[in-house]
């Protein structure tokens, strides 16, 4: 599936979004996850701010 992403990506309709990842940890356990995310440019501070 990353493979079809980022080849999506390249293209010039998708110049235009970033995939971002979060990483956050798990209260309950303590291990680390991570959130997985395919956003306008123009929003990649408000996604890292929440």
């Amino acid at each position: 599936m990353a493979k079809k992403v980022v080849a999506t990506l390249k293209t010039d309709t998708g110049k235009g979004f970033a995939k971002v990842i979060r990483t956050k940890k798990s209260n309950k356990t303590g291990a680390y996850f991570f959130k997985e995310e395919i956003v306008a440019t123009d929003k990649v501070k408000e996604f890292f701010s929440k």
